[in-house]
């Protein structure tokens, strides 16, 4: 026959309460921080130029623009790299970011620099991934197209509220 026993085992059911609360405690401040930081985008401005930035304010950081218009400005910066920047006409701010890296760039940065993750790249070697941040009002994505020479494109937009 088989004998449970239903005396509590104070000492130990105490210590262990007592270990499990502490972990818990000492836990819970570095889990916030990485729930604030999986909160808060990698990739948050281009040259100084943020998404609710002024027409004004862009234009003076990034330059003269090759193209300009009330909406949309677009700039090369040497001939591998082509920034699209995107205004409310209403509101005169930065809506979007848009920036092309072809091929021979320079200082393209990683996905994991910019969306937090490496890409699962298809087949053929293309690869798209967009990450939503309500808190910041605005998504990252990052773009990689097939082929020998793929052309990376990294781009930020405001959130449609």
């Amino acid at each position: 026959m088989l004998r449970v026993s239903l005396r509590p085992l104070p000492g130990r059911i105490v210590k262990s309460v007592l270990a499990v609360s502490a972990i818990i405690l000492c836990a819970a401040p570095a889990l916030r921080s990485y729930a604030q930081k999986a909160d808060e985008p990698l990739f948050s401005e281009f040259k100084g130029v943020r998404i609710g930035t002024s027409t004004d304010e862009a234009r003076k950081k990034l330059g003269n623009p090759k193209e300009k218009g009330d909406d949309q400005d677009l700039y090369m910066f040497g001939e591998n790299q082509a920034v699209q920047i995107y205004y409310d006409k209403a509101t005169k701010k930065v809506t979007a970011i848009s920036i092309d890296f072809m091929n021979g760039a320079n200082s393209i940065p990683a996905a994991k620099d910019v969306i937090g993750s490496d890409m699962d790249a298809k087949a053929d070697g293309s690869a798209y991934k967009l990450v939503r941040y309500p808190k910041a009002g605005y998504w990252v994505s990052y773009s990689r197209t097939a082929g020998k020479e793929p052309m990376i494109t990294i781009t930020m937009q405001k959130l449609d509220q």
